[in-house]
């Protein structure tokens, strides 16, 4: 049974760069047709998926956030991490970490899409 586990500091200042780490336990995110995401939910709004990194190791990015995300894994720790650069007080938000397994082609870019997730953390940015 996959588990994930959010962490990284809860409070980062305007323009900075937020990042945080997901730590996973019961599968290898190396693993054939595991995606791994980042989807965040700001106070009073819905969910919005960030991104994923594939089990392949290559990222995609929703468009809207693009230009200011980074997502990477680190293989030997079993962890993927979420950078988001030149934040605003409109980044905050509860960020969950996820994952699906999906065989075949796929493209996961909606947070209905899925099925495990973390507790979720709160960053608040603020000066």
């Amino acid at each position: 049974q996959v588990q994930l586990q959010e962490s990284g500091p809860g409070l980062v200042k305007p323009s900075q760069t937020l990042s945080l780490t997901c730590t996973v336990s019961g599968a290898s995110i190396t693993t054939n047709f595991y995606y791994w995401s980042w989807i965040r939910q700001p106070p009073g709004k819905g969910l919005e998926w960030i991104g994923y990194i594939a089990f392949s190791g290559t990222p995609y990015y929703s468009p809207s956030l693009k230009n200011r995300t980074s997502i990477s894994r680190d293989t030997s720790k079993n962890q993927f991490t979420l950078q988001l650069s030149s934040v605003t007080p409109e980044d905050t938000a509860v960020y969950y970490c996820a994952s699906k397994v999906i065989v075949g082609y796929a493209h996961p870019n909606s947070p209905s899409d899925y099925d495990t997730w973390g507790q979720g953390t709160q960053v608040t940015v603020s000066s």
